[in-house]
């Protein structure tokens, strides 16, 4: 019964949230992020550990695999558009990766973090599973990687969009690619308001952006550090 109710509640609440963001669309409504929000408050107020949510938290947490596969749907929709500018594509993830790796040790190093830090810190726009095994790999710490994931992810999600607009972004490929390879799954949540392109590129993004990662940041970091 516990499992039930807190997957009827959570669904409940996003599918509130869903009609909140269609009546006021704008990025800080997001469903992914208020729903995130309502839920922790919930738990909060009424003192309901962690361990008795996820009791029917870890059944949702199971059909990610599924609702990840489903992203290949609009990619095969997409797949003549992604093909004629695979070069483009896939340079763009290479240049976001390598630039998103600086910028981040940089501004770690003048915040005058701990190496340790620093390693921690460069995964994190990747995909969870793939950010937590690279950290462990560079002798980051792999669980402070997973939380700064989630915060790259909800940050994309929320600026974002105000980038593209403010930045007048018209190319459906530019905006899959940046919020793809830098926001990851949750950043994808908010492309859903562009169209099939942005979805099906950024998809594509998010999943090379892990592979390219993988490879690049091991290296990134034997040369730098």
């Amino acid at each position: 019964m516990t499992a039930i109710l807190v997957i009827g509640l959570t669904i409940a609440m996003f599918m509130a949230m869903t009609k909140l963001h269609h009546r006021f669309p704008t990025p800080l409504l997001l469903p992914i992020v208020t729903t995130t929000i309502v839920s922790v408050l919930v738990l909060i107020y009424f003192k309901i550990p962690y361990d008795t949510y996820m009791i029917g938290g870890e059944w949702l947490q199971k059909m990610l695999g599924p609702a990840v596969v489903a992203l290949a749907y609009p990619l095969y929709n997409q797949r003549a558009l992604v093909k004629k500018y695979r070069t483009a594509i896939l340079s763009s993830i290479v240049f976001a990766m390598m630039s998103g790796l600086i910028s981040v040790s940089v501004l770690t190093f003048l915040m005058g973090l701990e190496k340790s830090w620093i390693l921690t810190s460069l995964p994190k726009s990747l995909t969870t599973p793939v950010a937590m095994q690279v950290s462990e790999s560079i002798n980051g710490i792999p669980p402070l990687t997973a939380v700064l994931v989630m915060v790259a992810g909800f940050v994309g999600a929320i600026i974002g969009p105000l980038v593209i607009k403010y930045g007048k972004i018209e190319s459906a490929i530019a905006r899959g690619v940046s919020i793809g390879s830098a926001s990851h799954g949750v950043g994808l949540s908010c492309l859903q308001d562009y169209g099939e392109k942005e979805l099906s590129v950024g998809s594509l993004a998010m999943g090379l952006s892990a592979v390219v990662g993988a490879f690049i940041c091991p290296i990134f970091v034997y040369f730098v550090f």
